[in-house]
């Protein structure tokens, strides 16, 4: 019997003390400068977003919630628009089509993916509609092609939330280069994550671009002169610093997501009844979380947590069974999917600095579990 260890689903320490060094070294930068607020730093960030992604616009916003509100403002949704979204995701998602006045307008999910079902879409649009929000969850692109064939054809605007999936591809193309605008977060649990919160908002889509840059500064061009009403979102300098020494460290680090999440697949594939995430064609995968689902999912995670192992719930109820939104009319039973998935996920410990001693036991654990029910 192996000795127990603890594996915690997110380790941040391990991740700062090999980069100490340079992140103090970034920060005290700032410092020196005391240029807190906007900064070269910041400018330095939306360069190398711009390259990496390559998108023709990338603007930092002070967090990715911020970047779906200001993108959504600037696609022109307000008050009596619809907006379809997945209803399995974070709150933010919904969040912000109901903070800029309109209704989020719920769609279920594929099961392998855990993604918005594109053949469901179609079905919901109405002469109100204006945007799509597909999200990339836990690290895997939606399927976009009929996504954007679908707003093509109704004229609307697609503002791809890609806050958990900085480095995924979708057909050789990067998410959040695909539609009008994407959003991304640099909260610190992401795959690129700041020590706070941060955003960003890339952007083909130059009008919607001039608007979030404008947006993000009170709607202001020049200081102090204001032709629209906008808000404060900028990143503050410290936070580009040190995003652009992470920035460095993001394709390694995806590789070993990859590999951890390719090892748990094959490692757990026919143990009980878990289903490993499926993977679409033409696209990677990140893992921001790594996903698994299991009609024992309460009493699995119990038992890793007896056994000293971290793991989360991504999302224990669905965003139409929410009570903030019971106003818009929707029942339980109406996406069965999603309703499925909340009641059966759980994602355990995948970030790039699991060795594979711990890898193992964590398999190990999983495999004794299933052995003993």
């Amino acid at each position: 019997m192996k000795t127990k260890m603890q594996v915690q689903l997110l380790d941040l320490k391990i991740q700062y003390e090999s980069l100490a060094k340079e992140i103090l070294s970034a920060v005290e930068g700032v410092l020196k400068d005391a240029n807190y607020i906007m900064g070269k730093q910041v400018e330095e960030l939306e360069k190398k977003t711009c390259e990496y992604l390559g998108c023709k616009n990338a603007i930092a916003i002070a967090s990715g919630t911020d970047a779906l509100l200001l993108s959504l403002r600037a696609a022109g949704v307000g008050y009596g628009d619809e907006v379809i979204t997945t209803t399995y995701t974070f709150f933010a998602t919904a969040g912000a089509i109901v903070n800029v006045g309109a209704r989020p307008v719920f769609v279920d999910i594929i099961p392998g993916t855990f993604n918005i079902d594109p053949k469901k879409i179609e079905a919901v649009v109405t002469k109100k509609t204006k945007a799509i929000i597909p999200v990339h969850l836990f690290g895997q692109s939606a399927e976009m092609d009929p996504i954007m064939a679908i707003a093509k054809k109704h004229n609307l605007k697609v503002i791809e939330d890609a806050c958990q999936s900085i480095g995924t591809k979708y057909k050789n193309v990067y998410v959040g280069n695909i539609g009008d605008t994407g959003c991304f977060s640099f909260f610190p649990s992401k795959n690129l994550g700041c020590a706070g919160d941060g955003g960003m908002v890339s952007a083909n889509n130059q009008e919607m671009a001039d608007k979030v840059k404008i947006l993000r500064v009170h709607g202001g061009e020049k200081k102090y002169y204001h032709r629209i009403v906008g808000t404060n979102s900028r990143l503050d300098t410290i936070q580009a610093a040190i995003l652009l020494v992470k920035f460095k460290y993001l394709d390694k680090w995806s590789k070993l997501r990859g590999e951890h999440g390719e090892r748990y697949n094959s490692e757990l594939k026919g143990v009980g009844d878990i289903v490993t995430p499926s993977k679409i064609a033409d696209s990677n995968h990140v893992y921001n979380q790594y996903t698994i689902r299991t009609k024992k999912r309460d009493a699995l995670q119990e038992f890793l947590k007896e056994n000293g192992i971290g793991s989360a719930v991504y999302y224990p109820m669905p965003l139409h069974m929410q009570e903030c939104f019971k106003n818009l009319g929707y029942k339980e039973g109406d996406f069965p999917e999603a309703e499925k998935a909340a009641k059966e996920s759980v994602s355990i410990p995948v970030y790039p600095e699991l060795t594979d001693e711990q890898q193992e036991y964590v398999i190990d654990k999983i495999k004794e579990f299933f052995t003993k029910c």
